[in-house]
Formats: C-alpha cells, sequence, structure tokens
C-alpha cells in the first residue's frame, strides 16, 4: 500500500496518508490511456460541419437551354455539382463523434493514470488549499513552492481556488467529480488535497 506525505500550503511535511492499492497501484496498461483519451476528445467536437447538397442549394430549377441542337453538354440545373454556387457531393453532414467506451475500461484508465503520477513522485497531497480571498497571485506562489509549473489541482467544491486558478495559463484546477484521465496525463503534477483523495477513493473504491 503506497504511502505518501501529506503538506501544508507552505510546503510542511503535516502527516502521511495509505492509499489504497487498487486505485494508486494497479498495474498501468498504457492502451487504455489511448482508448479513453481518444474517446474524450472525439466527444468535445461539435460535429456540425454542414455542406448543401444540391436540393438544398438556393436557385432556379429552370434548364438552361434545349437539350439538343447546340452543340453543347445537355444540363438539367444550375445546382449541379459541378458549376459554381452548385450542391457539394459527399459533404460532411451533422453527427456525433461520441465513440463507446465501457465503465470498467474508464475506471481503469483513471487508476491507471494516478498510478503512474504516484510511481513517479509526481502526486502531492496537501491538508487542504483553502485560501483567504480569491488571489491568482496565492496559487501561483503554492505552486512555485512545490515546483509545479504545469499542475493539475484536485480538490471538492472550492470556489475561492476554482476562480484564483481560473487565470492561470499553464495549471488548471478540477473538482472531483470531473476528475478524467486526459487532464491528468497533460499536467506534470496532480495536487490533490487529502479531501479529494479520500472522495476518489469512496468513489472508486
Amino acid at each position: 500500500m503506497p504511502v505518501v506525505d501529506v503538506y501544508n500550503l507552505d510546503k510542511k511535511k503535516v502527516g502521511e496518508l495509505e492509499l489504497a492499492d487498487t486505485i494508486f497501484g494497479v498495474p498501468v496498461r498504457e492502451h487504455l490511456f489511448h482508448e479513453v483519451v481518444r474517446a474524450q476528445l472525439a466527444a468535445r467536437r461539435s460535429g456540425t460541419a454542414k455542406t448543401k447538397v444540391r436540393s438544398e442549394v438556393a436557385g432556379s430549377t429552370r434548364k438552361l437551354y434545349k437539350q439538343k441542337g447546340t452543340g453543347r453538354a445537355r444540363q438539367g440545373t444550375k445546382k449541379a455539382p459541378h458549376w459554381v454556387g452548385g450542391g457539394t457531393v459527399f459533404g460532411p453532414t451533422p453527427r456525433s463523434y461520441e465513440m463507446k467506451v465501457n465503465r470498467k475500461t474508464r475506471r481503469a484508465a483513471l487508476c491507471a493514470a494516478l498510478t503512474r503520477r504516484q510511481e513517479e513522485g509526481r502526486l502531492v497531497v496537501l491538508e487542504s488549499f483553502q485560501l483567504p480571498a480569491i488571489k491568482t497571485k496565492g496559487v501561483v506562489e503554492v505552486l512555485r513552492r512545490f515546483d509545479s509549473d504545469r499542475a493539475l489541482i484536485v480538490d471538492g467544491t472550492n470556489e475561492t481556488l476554482a476562480a484564483s486558478a481560473r487565470n492561470l495559463p499553464t495549471s488548471h484546477y478540477l473538482a472531483v467529480d470531473g476528475l478524467n484521465v486526459y487532464d491528468i496525463l497533460r499536467h506534470d503534477t496532480v495536487l490533490m488535497t487529502r479531501e479529494a483523495v479520500d472522495a476518489i477513493q469512496t468513489r472508486l473504491g
């Protein structure tokens, strides 16, 4: 069972915390990262791209000229795809890009991502992350103490912290309910409060 140090915001050790093997000590299978992150990014696509086919293009349906006798190729409508302003053939239509991922696969990938950060020594547990006021500077100072330029800050419902971290260019705040594989992997360090660890172990345990 992995054991991590617990720090306060001044980077002083205030205790230790045992982490569950089933969440922070599982085998890291990277193919799960690929499957889950790919599905996450695909689900973010709006899928609203649309082109008009010949039946949807505005314009007259009049035959351009008579069928025979002109020496030119026969034409039926100006809306045909080979005319300028005509409809598009096989263009995109609104669709959903969502991909189905099994619940067990999502859970296994999330536990593997947390395990990787813990094994790398880049999982930092804080006693709490309570700020006296909404100040981005306060969050920056804490991150600087922990040498974390690209950090994912995970806590319970903490509106002061959420507002303070909103303008950070490379670090982000997430509530426990929003924790996901993509955000864990794209940040170098995960700063997690004791409350968040308990909530995660309750949720995934």
